[in-house]
Protein backbone atom coordinates (compact mmCIF):
# COMPACT_ATOMS: atom_id res chain seq x y z
CA UNK A 1 0.00 0.00 0.00
CA UNK A 2 1.55 3.27 -1.08
CA UNK A 3 1.80 5.85 1.64
CA UNK A 4 0.65 9.17 0.76
CA UNK A 5 4.14 10.76 1.22
CA UNK A 6 5.73 7.85 -1.48
CA UNK A 7 2.70 9.30 -4.08
CA UNK A 8 3.85 12.74 -3.46
CA UNK A 9 7.42 12.28 -4.40
CA UNK A 10 6.68 10.39 -7.16
CA UNK A 11 4.38 12.73 -8.70
CA UNK A 12 7.07 15.65 -8.63
CA UNK A 13 9.54 13.26 -9.92
CA UNK A 14 7.02 13.02 -13.05
CA UNK A 15 6.16 16.74 -13.30
CA UNK A 16 10.05 17.39 -13.33
CA UNK A 17 10.71 14.84 -15.91
CA UNK A 18 8.37 16.60 -18.15
CA UNK A 19 9.90 20.36 -17.65
CA UNK A 20 13.25 19.37 -17.91
CA UNK A 21 13.52 19.39 -21.48
CA UNK A 22 11.50 22.19 -21.30
CA UNK A 23 13.81 24.20 -19.57
CA UNK A 24 16.99 23.05 -20.82
CA UNK A 25 15.78 24.40 -24.51
CA UNK A 26 14.64 27.52 -22.94
CA UNK A 27 18.03 27.75 -21.38
CA UNK A 28 19.85 26.81 -24.71
CA UNK A 29 18.26 29.69 -26.68
CA UNK A 30 20.57 33.17 -27.77
CA UNK A 31 20.19 35.60 -25.18
CA UNK A 32 17.84 37.98 -26.66
CA UNK A 33 15.46 35.64 -26.21
CA UNK A 34 15.28 36.84 -22.88
CA UNK A 35 14.01 40.31 -23.89
CA UNK A 36 15.56 43.22 -25.66
CA UNK A 37 16.61 45.24 -21.81
CA UNK A 38 18.54 42.27 -21.86
CA UNK A 39 21.71 42.62 -24.31
CA UNK A 40 20.61 45.64 -25.83
CA UNK A 41 21.93 46.83 -29.25
CA UNK A 42 21.13 50.40 -28.97
CA UNK A 43 23.94 50.79 -26.14
CA UNK A 44 26.04 53.74 -25.04
CA UNK A 45 28.33 53.74 -28.36
CA UNK A 46 25.65 53.42 -31.01
CA UNK A 47 23.79 56.80 -29.46
CA UNK A 48 26.78 58.54 -28.94
CA UNK A 49 27.62 57.45 -32.75
CA UNK A 50 24.35 59.08 -34.08
CA UNK A 51 24.50 62.26 -31.70
CA UNK A 52 27.79 62.83 -33.20
CA UNK A 53 27.24 61.39 -36.59
CA UNK A 54 26.08 64.72 -38.79
CA UNK A 55 28.79 66.63 -37.23
CA UNK A 56 31.93 64.79 -38.97
CA UNK A 57 32.77 65.58 -42.18
CA UNK A 58 34.64 64.65 -45.23
CA UNK A 59 37.65 67.02 -46.28
CA UNK A 60 38.85 66.68 -49.94
CA UNK A 61 41.40 68.45 -51.22
CA UNK A 62 43.22 69.78 -54.21
CA UNK A 63 46.97 71.20 -54.51
CA UNK A 64 48.69 72.06 -57.76
CA UNK A 65 52.31 70.61 -57.63
CA UNK A 66 54.50 71.99 -59.63
CA UNK A 67 58.10 70.51 -60.70
CA UNK A 68 60.97 71.40 -62.44
CA UNK A 69 62.55 69.72 -64.92
CA UNK A 70 66.73 70.77 -65.61
CA UNK A 71 68.47 69.65 -68.57
CA UNK A 72 71.11 68.58 -66.30
CA UNK A 73 69.82 67.02 -63.29
CA UNK A 74 66.31 66.35 -62.71
CA UNK A 75 64.37 68.13 -59.56
CA UNK A 76 61.26 65.68 -60.09
CA UNK A 77 60.96 64.33 -56.91
CA UNK A 78 63.20 67.01 -54.82
CA UNK A 79 61.21 69.00 -52.19
CA UNK A 80 64.15 70.62 -51.09
CA UNK A 81 64.82 72.80 -54.46
CA UNK A 82 61.29 73.19 -55.00
CA UNK A 83 60.60 74.68 -51.73
CA UNK A 84 63.09 76.76 -51.53
CA UNK A 85 65.19 77.43 -54.75
CA UNK A 86 62.23 77.60 -57.17
CA UNK A 87 62.56 81.03 -57.25
CA UNK A 88 66.08 81.41 -58.28
CA UNK A 89 66.27 78.99 -61.13
CA UNK A 90 63.94 78.46 -64.24
CA UNK A 91 63.67 75.05 -65.22
CA UNK A 92 61.32 73.63 -67.30
CA UNK A 93 57.88 73.01 -65.10
CA UNK A 94 55.26 70.47 -64.84
CA UNK A 95 51.89 70.91 -63.55
CA UNK A 96 49.40 68.27 -62.40
CA UNK A 97 46.72 68.39 -59.38
CA UNK A 98 47.29 66.57 -56.03
CA UNK A 99 44.25 65.30 -54.40
CA UNK A 100 43.94 64.12 -50.78
CA UNK A 101 41.37 63.24 -48.22
CA UNK A 102 40.85 63.40 -44.51
CA UNK A 103 37.76 64.08 -41.87
CA UNK A 104 36.64 67.25 -39.61
CA UNK A 105 34.38 68.57 -36.97
CA UNK A 106 32.27 71.01 -37.16
CA UNK A 107 32.50 72.60 -33.48
CA UNK A 108 30.71 76.15 -34.11
CA UNK A 109 27.21 76.36 -36.35
CA UNK A 110 27.05 79.95 -36.04
CA UNK A 111 30.28 80.64 -37.75
CA UNK A 112 30.41 77.45 -39.13
CA UNK A 113 33.95 76.47 -38.21
CA UNK A 114 35.60 72.87 -38.41
CA UNK A 115 38.33 71.87 -36.71
CA UNK A 116 41.01 69.28 -38.42
CA UNK A 117 44.32 68.67 -39.06
CA UNK A 118 47.33 70.66 -40.34
CA UNK A 119 48.64 68.17 -42.77
CA UNK A 120 45.22 67.30 -43.59
CA UNK A 121 45.17 70.92 -45.29
CA UNK A 122 48.52 72.00 -45.96
CA UNK A 123 49.45 73.88 -49.12
CA UNK A 124 46.09 72.80 -50.47
CA UNK A 125 45.05 75.28 -53.34
CA UNK A 126 41.19 74.06 -52.88
CA UNK A 127 39.02 72.46 -49.80
CA UNK A 128 35.77 70.95 -50.40
CA UNK A 129 33.74 70.61 -47.66
CA UNK A 130 31.42 67.40 -47.53
CA UNK A 131 28.69 66.53 -44.68
CA UNK A 132 27.28 63.30 -43.44
CA UNK A 133 23.98 64.16 -46.20
CA UNK A 134 25.95 64.96 -48.87
CA UNK A 135 25.89 68.46 -49.23
CA UNK A 136 29.46 70.14 -50.51
CA UNK A 137 30.25 73.45 -49.52
CA UNK A 138 33.70 74.96 -50.12
CA UNK A 139 35.89 75.93 -47.02
CA UNK A 140 38.69 78.71 -46.61
CA UNK A 141 41.61 78.36 -43.98
CA UNK A 142 40.99 80.63 -41.24
CA UNK A 143 44.18 79.47 -39.08
CA UNK A 144 46.56 76.44 -38.88
CA UNK A 145 49.20 75.55 -36.40
CA UNK A 146 52.33 72.85 -38.04
CA UNK A 147 53.28 72.65 -34.36
CA UNK A 148 50.11 71.06 -32.80
CA UNK A 149 48.88 69.52 -36.49
CA UNK A 150 45.55 71.52 -35.79
CA UNK A 151 43.80 73.83 -38.43
CA UNK A 152 40.52 75.86 -38.12
CA UNK A 153 38.55 76.16 -41.48
CA UNK A 154 34.97 78.03 -42.34
CA UNK A 155 32.64 77.88 -44.57
CA UNK A 156 30.65 80.26 -46.34
CA UNK A 157 26.93 79.25 -46.21
CA UNK A 158 23.66 80.22 -44.20
CA UNK A 159 22.81 76.64 -43.97
CA UNK A 160 22.13 75.69 -40.64
CA UNK A 161 24.81 73.12 -39.95
CA UNK A 162 24.94 70.55 -37.04
CA UNK A 163 27.87 70.61 -34.38
CA UNK A 164 29.43 69.06 -31.40
CA UNK A 165 29.27 69.13 -27.99
CA UNK A 166 32.59 70.04 -26.58
CA UNK A 167 33.87 68.10 -23.45
CA UNK A 168 37.02 68.01 -21.67
CA UNK A 169 40.08 66.04 -21.22
CA UNK A 170 41.91 67.78 -18.32
CA UNK A 171 40.16 64.63 -16.26
CA UNK A 172 40.65 61.97 -18.57
CA UNK A 173 41.47 58.11 -16.99
CA UNK A 174 43.32 55.48 -18.56
CA UNK A 175 40.94 52.57 -19.60
CA UNK A 176 37.77 54.59 -20.32
CA UNK A 177 36.01 53.86 -23.25
CA UNK A 178 36.50 56.05 -26.35
CA UNK A 179 35.21 56.58 -29.49
CA UNK A 180 37.01 57.33 -33.12
CA UNK A 181 34.59 58.59 -35.56
CA UNK A 182 35.93 59.84 -39.59
CA UNK A 183 34.30 60.08 -42.65
CA UNK A 184 37.44 59.57 -45.00
CA UNK A 185 35.31 59.20 -48.40
CA UNK A 186 31.97 61.68 -47.82
CA UNK A 187 30.04 58.53 -47.69
CA UNK A 188 29.33 56.99 -44.66
CA UNK A 189 31.00 57.40 -41.55
CA UNK A 190 33.68 55.03 -39.85
CA UNK A 191 33.68 53.78 -36.42
CA UNK A 192 36.41 52.72 -34.14
CA UNK A 193 36.00 51.93 -30.20
CA UNK A 194 38.61 50.88 -28.05
CA UNK A 195 40.01 52.27 -24.18
CA UNK A 196 42.47 55.18 -23.25
CA UNK A 197 45.92 53.51 -22.78
CA UNK A 198 47.97 56.22 -21.83
CA UNK A 199 47.86 59.82 -21.33
CA UNK A 200 50.60 63.18 -21.83
CA UNK A 201 52.09 61.08 -24.53
CA UNK A 202 54.95 62.46 -26.68
CA UNK A 203 55.26 61.39 -30.40
CA UNK A 204 58.28 62.15 -32.42
CA UNK A 205 57.82 61.69 -36.29
CA UNK A 206 60.82 61.90 -38.71
CA UNK A 207 61.01 65.98 -37.86
CA UNK A 208 59.14 67.07 -35.21
CA UNK A 209 58.24 66.14 -31.80
CA UNK A 210 54.34 66.05 -30.77
CA UNK A 211 53.99 66.82 -26.56
CA UNK A 212 50.90 65.42 -24.05
CA UNK A 213 48.86 63.53 -27.20
CA UNK A 214 45.99 60.86 -25.84
CA UNK A 215 47.09 57.55 -26.99
CA UNK A 216 44.64 55.17 -27.64
CA UNK A 217 44.43 51.38 -28.50
CA UNK A 218 43.42 52.21 -31.83
CA UNK A 219 45.07 52.96 -35.17
CA UNK A 220 43.75 56.22 -37.10
CA UNK A 221 44.49 55.63 -40.68
CA UNK A 222 45.20 59.12 -43.18
CA UNK A 223 41.36 59.51 -44.02
CA UNK A 224 40.14 59.66 -40.61
CA UNK A 225 42.84 62.24 -39.66
CA UNK A 226 41.25 65.42 -38.11
CA UNK A 227 38.30 62.90 -37.04
CA UNK A 228 36.69 63.85 -33.66
CA UNK A 229 37.47 61.37 -30.63
CA UNK A 230 34.60 60.92 -27.82
CA UNK A 231 33.74 60.02 -24.94
CA UNK A 232 30.87 57.65 -24.04
CA UNK A 233 28.86 60.21 -23.84
CA UNK A 234 29.00 61.48 -27.53
CA UNK A 235 31.26 64.46 -25.74
CA UNK A 236 34.47 66.29 -27.95
CA UNK A 237 37.27 64.89 -25.93
CA UNK A 238 40.12 65.02 -28.86
CA UNK A 239 41.10 65.33 -32.61
CA UNK A 240 42.58 62.17 -33.90
CA UNK A 241 45.42 62.73 -35.67
CA UNK A 242 47.43 60.01 -38.24
CA UNK A 243 50.71 60.97 -37.91
CA UNK A 244 52.54 58.15 -36.51
CA UNK A 245 52.68 54.91 -38.64
CA UNK A 246 55.12 53.26 -36.10
CA UNK A 247 53.32 50.31 -35.08
CA UNK A 248 50.00 48.78 -35.32
CA UNK A 249 47.33 49.27 -33.29
CA UNK A 250 48.38 52.44 -31.77
CA UNK A 251 46.35 55.80 -32.49
CA UNK A 252 46.91 58.98 -31.04
CA UNK A 253 44.65 62.47 -30.45
CA UNK A 254 44.99 65.53 -29.31
CA UNK A 255 43.61 66.45 -26.45
CA UNK A 256 40.43 69.16 -26.70
CA UNK A 257 41.84 71.23 -23.85
CA UNK A 258 44.71 72.45 -25.82
CA UNK A 259 42.77 72.49 -29.19
CA UNK A 260 40.61 75.19 -27.54
CA UNK A 261 43.25 77.69 -26.35
CA UNK A 262 44.57 77.18 -29.98
CA UNK A 263 41.77 77.17 -32.10
CA UNK A 264 41.00 80.36 -30.26
CA UNK A 265 44.10 81.99 -31.58
CA UNK A 266 43.95 80.59 -34.89
CA UNK A 267 40.02 82.28 -35.10
CA UNK A 268 41.74 85.86 -33.70
CA UNK A 269 45.13 85.62 -35.39
CA UNK A 270 45.06 83.21 -38.07
CA UNK A 271 48.46 81.55 -36.01
CA UNK A 272 49.16 80.49 -32.68
CA UNK A 273 51.13 82.94 -30.18
CA UNK A 274 52.86 81.28 -28.37
CA UNK A 275 53.04 81.71 -23.97
CA UNK A 276 55.87 84.69 -23.87
CA UNK A 277 57.24 85.41 -20.05
CA UNK A 278 60.21 87.14 -20.11
CA UNK A 279 62.92 84.82 -18.58
CA UNK A 280 65.64 82.51 -19.53
CA UNK A 281 66.18 79.42 -17.37
CA UNK A 282 68.44 76.65 -17.00
CA UNK A 283 68.81 73.37 -15.35
CA UNK A 284 70.15 72.75 -11.88
CA UNK A 285 72.75 70.54 -11.04
CA UNK A 286 73.78 69.53 -7.15
CA UNK A 287 76.25 72.31 -6.48
CA UNK A 288 72.96 74.14 -7.41
CA UNK A 289 70.62 72.39 -5.56
CA UNK A 290 73.00 72.81 -2.50
CA UNK A 291 74.36 76.16 -2.93
CA UNK A 292 70.28 76.85 -2.64
CA UNK A 293 69.14 74.70 0.07
CA UNK A 294 66.51 73.88 -1.71
CA UNK A 295 64.56 70.99 -0.58
CA UNK A 296 64.06 69.27 -4.09
CA UNK A 297 66.31 67.62 -6.50
CA UNK A 298 64.68 69.36 -9.98
CA UNK A 299 63.86 72.20 -11.30
CA UNK A 300 64.77 75.47 -13.63
CA UNK A 301 66.69 78.72 -12.26
CA UNK A 302 65.92 81.92 -13.93
CA UNK A 303 69.06 83.41 -15.45
CA UNK A 304 67.80 86.14 -16.83
CA UNK A 305 64.17 88.51 -17.22
CA UNK A 306 63.44 90.73 -19.99
CA UNK A 307 62.35 94.39 -18.43
CA UNK A 308 58.77 95.02 -19.64
CA UNK A 309 57.97 91.16 -19.61
CA UNK A 310 55.21 89.48 -17.74
CA UNK A 311 57.80 87.64 -15.61
CA UNK A 312 59.37 91.18 -13.93
CA UNK A 313 55.51 93.12 -13.74
CA UNK A 314 54.89 89.99 -11.38
CA UNK A 315 57.49 89.86 -9.11
CA UNK A 316 59.74 87.24 -10.32
CA UNK A 317 63.36 87.79 -9.45
CA UNK A 318 66.99 86.30 -11.10
CA UNK A 319 68.17 83.10 -9.22
CA UNK A 320 64.45 82.02 -8.11
CA UNK A 321 64.06 78.32 -8.87
CA UNK A 322 61.01 77.47 -10.65
CA UNK A 323 59.47 73.49 -9.92
CA UNK A 324 56.42 73.61 -11.03
CA UNK A 325 53.89 75.16 -14.51
CA UNK A 326 50.42 74.53 -14.48
CA UNK A 327 50.71 71.82 -12.04
CA UNK A 328 53.20 69.95 -14.13
CA UNK A 329 57.01 69.52 -12.49
CA UNK A 330 60.00 71.25 -14.37
CA UNK A 331 62.82 68.93 -13.88
CA UNK A 332 65.18 70.93 -16.54
CA UNK A 333 65.52 73.32 -18.95
CA UNK A 334 63.96 71.58 -22.04
CA UNK A 335 60.62 70.55 -19.50
CA UNK A 336 60.49 74.11 -18.77
CA UNK A 337 60.44 75.34 -22.41
CA UNK A 338 58.24 72.14 -23.74
CA UNK A 339 55.34 72.64 -20.66
CA UNK A 340 55.24 76.73 -21.79
CA UNK A 341 54.68 75.90 -25.33
CA UNK A 342 51.48 74.44 -24.73
CA UNK A 343 50.06 77.07 -23.65
CA UNK A 344 49.24 80.71 -25.49
CA UNK A 345 49.43 84.27 -25.11
CA UNK A 346 46.62 85.41 -22.47
CA UNK A 347 46.32 82.64 -21.01
CA UNK A 348 46.99 82.01 -17.07
CA UNK A 349 50.27 80.36 -16.15
CA UNK A 350 50.86 79.29 -12.66
CA UNK A 351 54.24 78.67 -11.11
CA UNK A 352 55.50 77.05 -8.14
CA UNK A 353 59.61 78.38 -7.20
CA UNK A 354 61.94 78.58 -4.29
CA UNK A 355 63.17 81.88 -3.12
CA UNK A 356 65.65 81.89 -0.37
CA UNK A 357 64.71 77.97 0.31
CA UNK A 358 61.20 78.81 0.64
CA UNK A 359 58.47 77.55 -1.41
CA UNK A 360 55.79 80.50 -3.12
CA UNK A 361 53.31 80.26 -6.08
CA UNK A 362 52.41 82.89 -8.79
CA UNK A 363 50.46 83.62 -11.57
CA UNK A 364 51.16 85.20 -14.55
CA UNK A 365 49.06 85.95 -17.57
CA UNK A 366 51.51 85.47 -20.53
CA UNK A 367 52.07 88.07 -23.39
CA UNK A 368 52.67 87.12 -27.38
CA UNK A 369 56.28 87.39 -27.86
CA UNK A 370 57.51 91.11 -28.64
CA UNK A 371 58.62 90.72 -32.68
CA UNK A 372 61.31 93.84 -32.08
CA UNK A 373 63.23 91.34 -29.80
CA UNK A 374 63.39 88.61 -32.46
CA UNK A 375 66.19 89.63 -34.02
CA UNK A 376 67.74 90.60 -30.89
CA UNK A 377 67.10 87.16 -29.55
CA UNK A 378 68.32 85.37 -32.58
CA UNK A 379 71.91 87.13 -32.47
CA UNK A 380 71.90 86.38 -28.96
CA UNK A 381 71.29 82.54 -29.21
CA UNK A 382 72.49 81.75 -32.84
CA UNK A 383 75.10 84.57 -33.44
CA UNK A 384 74.41 86.21 -37.05
CA UNK A 385 72.27 89.06 -37.84
CA UNK A 386 70.93 89.41 -40.88
CA UNK A 387 69.60 92.35 -44.22
CA UNK A 388 67.65 92.10 -46.73
CA UNK A 389 69.57 91.27 -50.12
CA UNK A 390 69.68 94.83 -51.88
CA UNK A 391 72.53 95.52 -54.98
CA UNK A 392 74.92 97.31 -52.71
CA UNK A 393 74.83 94.19 -50.49
CA UNK A 394 74.94 91.75 -52.90
CA UNK A 395 78.19 93.51 -55.00
CA UNK A 396 79.74 94.11 -51.47
CA UNK A 397 79.53 90.21 -51.00
CA UNK A 398 79.51 89.12 -54.44
CA UNK A 399 76.39 87.79 -55.01
CA UNK A 400 74.24 86.92 -57.92
CA UNK A 401 71.35 86.48 -56.02
CA UNK A 402 69.00 89.52 -56.04
CA UNK A 403 66.64 88.49 -53.00
CA UNK A 404 67.15 86.88 -49.73
CA UNK A 405 68.24 86.86 -46.59
CA UNK A 406 72.40 88.00 -46.12
CA UNK A 407 74.24 87.33 -42.88
CA UNK A 408 75.56 90.57 -42.15
CA UNK A 409 77.43 89.93 -39.06
CA UNK A 410 78.87 87.40 -36.90
CA UNK A 411 79.06 87.36 -33.33
CA UNK A 412 82.32 86.14 -31.78
CA UNK A 413 82.14 82.85 -29.86
CA UNK A 414 79.06 82.48 -30.97
CA UNK A 415 77.39 78.92 -32.54
CA UNK A 416 77.73 80.51 -35.51
CA UNK A 417 81.21 81.48 -35.30
CA UNK A 418 82.26 78.29 -34.24
CA UNK A 419 80.39 76.43 -36.83
CA UNK A 420 82.53 78.69 -39.48
CA UNK A 421 79.59 80.89 -40.82
CA UNK A 422 80.76 83.86 -42.60
CA UNK A 423 79.40 86.92 -43.87
CA UNK A 424 77.96 87.19 -46.88
CA UNK A 425 76.42 83.69 -46.53
CA UNK A 426 72.83 83.40 -47.25
CA UNK A 427 70.05 82.11 -45.21
CA UNK A 428 67.52 79.89 -46.81
CA UNK A 429 65.12 78.91 -44.52
CA UNK A 430 64.33 77.68 -40.92
CA UNK A 431 62.48 74.66 -40.01
CA UNK A 432 59.87 73.89 -42.33
CA UNK A 433 59.70 77.83 -43.43
CA UNK A 434 61.18 79.44 -46.03
CA UNK A 435 62.75 82.62 -44.82
CA UNK A 436 63.20 85.77 -47.59
CA UNK A 437 62.49 88.87 -45.57
CA UNK A 438 63.40 89.99 -42.33
CA UNK A 439 59.53 89.35 -41.53
CA UNK A 440 59.71 85.88 -42.45
CA UNK A 441 63.03 85.92 -40.57
CA UNK A 442 61.44 86.98 -37.52
CA UNK A 443 58.40 84.89 -37.31
CA UNK A 444 60.08 82.13 -37.59
CA UNK A 445 62.58 82.88 -34.59
CA UNK A 446 59.12 83.40 -32.53
CA UNK A 447 57.73 80.13 -33.68
CA UNK A 448 60.66 78.13 -32.88
CA UNK A 449 62.12 80.02 -29.96
CA UNK A 450 60.76 77.57 -27.47
CA UNK A 451 62.31 74.65 -29.54
CA UNK A 452 65.60 72.73 -28.12
CA UNK A 453 67.19 72.77 -31.76
CA UNK A 454 66.38 74.54 -34.88
CA UNK A 455 67.68 73.63 -38.60
CA UNK A 456 69.09 76.58 -40.30
CA UNK A 457 69.22 76.26 -44.33
CA UNK A 458 72.83 78.87 -45.38
CA UNK A 459 73.71 78.52 -48.89
CA UNK A 460 77.21 79.57 -50.02
CA UNK A 461 77.91 79.81 -53.70
CA UNK A 462 76.13 76.49 -54.97
CA UNK A 463 76.07 74.98 -51.72
CA UNK A 464 73.63 74.66 -49.03
CA UNK A 465 74.01 73.69 -46.07
CA UNK A 466 72.09 72.37 -43.48
CA UNK A 467 73.15 73.18 -39.96
CA UNK A 468 71.61 72.34 -36.22
CA UNK A 469 71.83 75.60 -34.02
CA UNK A 470 70.78 75.04 -29.71
CA UNK A 471 68.24 77.48 -29.20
Amino acid sequence: MTTLGTYNFRHLRSILEFLFPALLYLLLLPPLSWGDQAFPRDNAIVKAVRKVGPAVINISTSKLVERGVNPFFSWENDDFFNRFFRDFFEPRRRQYVQNSLGSGVIIDSTHKYILTNHHVIVRASKITITLANQQEFDARVVGTDPESDLAVLKIETDTELPTITMGKSDDLMIGETVIAIGNPFGLSHTVTTGVISALNRSVRTENHVYHNFIQIDASINPGNSGGPLLNINGELIGINTAIYSGAEGIGFAIPIDRAKRIVGNLIDYGRVHTAWLGITVQGLNESLINYFHLPVDYGAIITEILTGSPAKKSGLKREDIITELNRKKIKSTLEFYDQLSQYTANEMIDLVFYRNGKRQEISIRAAPFPPDLALDLSFKRLGFKVEELNRPLAAKYRLREKKGLVIVAIKKGSQADKIGLEPGDLVRGINDLSVNTKEDFKEAVIRYRLKERITILIQRGWTVYSISFKM
